[in-house]
This record gives structure tokens, C-alpha cells and sequence, in this order.
């Protein structure tokens, strides 16, 4: 494995996933390098597909990947297309990492999601408590397939010296984001709820669950200056979580949303939706020591997340 702190100048980086938000985001912090950066349409190969994966990476062997490429969804996908985003995420994972490894990957970065801790995990979740207790029942397919990415990541690292790293981003939000009225998360679905409701006059907004569940938002922009930085100065075994180490409930969120977007209603909650993890707040000390802290604050963020959805971004 090579050695800290890992050069990205001049090399090829292939973001998997760069139609997606978080790969998106990827993309606009690496036009900030001197890399020569490399996409891949889903019409041209779909990463599902081992043969069409290996093919593509033996033509235009990246010497860098960042692999953010995934079947993403909120608390209702996750529960409904369980067999999808299990199987889904499990092939993306496989092909694409075998591939790297196949064709000389110098670097390779997995993103994983915070869903891969156990459900009643002590909090701040730390890195060490994966594979500790039972997972939250809901995105139990999705935290599986994540976790066997990590895996993976750990057993190329172990077997052949790979320089494959994981990265656990929180629940993140930003341009790129899903606005689906069932599938979206939480960020793009309260935007998207209370923005229409402003419209129509409605005199309430029904946000889903009890609002008492604790979550953390971070800005997608600054995941992915944090992946970035890690991929430079980062080449341990060890997971490394990204977040803001800060936690807000579900209502009080909401609260933040109905402000930015200028919605003066009322909010009821709704109880027969479900709630989730009672609390998923990272603990980040880990990032902290290696040197990058979160810079958007959460009003701020959801103020140019708001801007995006209303520019179609």
C-alpha cells in the first residue's frame, strides 16, 4: 500500500456514480485538482454487469476510484425495494472493486452510509461498532450490502496490499438531491412538502414519524471535500466516519425547513409512519485528528439546497 500523503496530481480519477448527488459533488471538488477525471454514463455501462465492468476498466484502467456509485433511497424505499437494494449494491460494490484491483488501482475509496451501525449502538456511533448488534430492521438489505463493500474493501487491503480505503458519510443533503414524494429522503422531503404546501396554500404540513428521532445532516459539498482530503492524507484499515458531530431532531429540523422555505403553517406528525434508529449522530473524532471539520452550518446548507431544488439542480 502506498504511503501518506497520496499524490492525486496528474492521475486519472474515475468517480463511479457521477450522475448522483454525492457524485456530483465529487466531480465539483475534483475539477479543483490537476487530475484528469473520467465518468461513466449508466447507458454506456451499467456497473451491475461484471463482464461490462471488467471490459470497461481493462480499456481505461483509473488509477484512482472514488466508488460513490449506489441505489440510494429514503425509509420507504429501503423497506419496499429490499431485494433491489440488496442485490443492486452488491454487484456495484463487487464489480467495481474486483475490477480496480484487476487492473491496478492505485487508490481506491468506498462510501458507505451511517446505516451500517446497530440500531441501539451506543452514541456517538464510533467506527468500531459495526458488526456489534442488530441493524435497524427498515435498510437492513441496504446496511448489508454496504457493510460487504467495506468488507471487501478490508479483504483486498488484507489478501493482495491493496490501497483501498471506507468512508462513512452521514445523511446528506445538497444539489443532486432525490425529490420522489415516496422514495426521497427526509432533507428532500420535507423541502419538497413544504415548498408545495407554500404554494397551495395549505394550512398544514404532515411530516412523517413522531419527530423525535435525533439525525445529522452534512452538505454534500463538504462530504466531498472531506473524501477528497482523505484520499490524499488517509491510507488505514480503519473506517473513517464523516459528519458534523452534531444531531438535531426530526421536528427541529423540520422547523428549519418550513423557515428557509418561507412556509407559515402548521405541522402535524405523523404517527403510522415509521421513525427509524431513535438517534444516528457519528462520532467524528476520528476525521477531527485527521485534520477537516465540517464548514457549512445546517441553515445555510438548507438554504442552497432549497435554491437547488427551486433551480431543478
Amino acid at each position: 500500500m502506498a504511503a501518506t500523503p497520496f499524490e492525486l496530481k496528474g492521475k486519472s480519477v474515475y468517480v463511479a456514480g457521477h450522475r448522483g448527488m454525492v457524485g456530483a459533488a465529487l466531480l465539483r471538488r475534483l475539477v479543483q485538482e490537476d487530475v484528469r477525471l473520467v465518468t461513466l454514463e449508466r447507458s454506456e455501462v451499467d456497473l451491475r454487469n461484471q463482464i461490462a465492468v471488467f471490459d470497461w476498466f481493462a480499456k481505461t484502467r483509473p488509477q484512482v476510484v472514488f466508488l460513490a456509485a449506489a441505489k440510494v433511497g429514503g425509509i420507504v424505499a429501503n423497506n419496499t425495494l429490499r431485494a433491489d437494494f440488496i442485490y443492486d449494491n452488491i454487484a456495484i460494490a463487487s464489480n467495481v472493486i474486483h475490477a480496480a484491483h484487476l487492473n491496478g488501482a492505485e487508490k481506491l475509496m468506498f462510501l458507505g452510509s451511517s446505516c451500517i451501525y446497530p440500531k441501539f449502538a451506543a452514541q456517538p456511533l464510533r467506527e468500531d461498532s459495526m458488526l456489534t448488534g442488530p441493524l435497524e430492521s427498515t435498510n437492513e438489505p441496504y446496511a448489508i450490502s454496504k457493510i460487504a463493500g467495506i468488507k471487501m474493501a478490508e479483504a483486498y487491503r488484507s489478501q493482495y496490499g491493496s490501497n483501498f480505503i471506507s468512508v462513512m458519510p452521514t445523511n446528506l443533503y445538497g444539489p443532486g438531491d432525490n425529490y420522489h414524494p415516496e422514495y426521497s429522503h427526509v432533507v428532500a422531503a420535507l423541502i419538497r412538502r413544504f415548498h408545495e404546501a407554500k404554494l397551495t396554500g395549505a394550512t398544514s404540513v404532515s411530516v412523517w414519524g413522531t419527530g423525535s428521532p435525533r439525525r445529522e445532516f452534512l452538505y454534500v459539498d463538504d462530504m466531498a471535500d472531506a473524501c477528497v482530503h482523505l484520499m490524499k492524507t488517509y491510507s488505514g484499515p480503519e473506517l473513517v466516519n464523516i459528519g458534523t458531530g452534531e444531531d438535531i431532531t426530526i421536528a427541529e429540523f423540520a422547523r428549519v425547513v418550513a423557515v428557509t422555505v418561507g412556509y407559515r403553517g402548521e405541522m402535524t406528525f405523523d404517527h403510522s409512519r415509521p421513525d427509524g434508529t431513535p438517534r444516528k449522530l457519528l462520532d467524528v473524532s476520528r476525521l477531527a485528528r485527521l485534520g477537516w471539520r465540517a464548514r457549512t452550518l445546517l441553515e445555510d446548507g438548507i438554504k442552497l439546497a432549497y435554491e437547488a431544488y427551486l433551480s431543478g439542480r
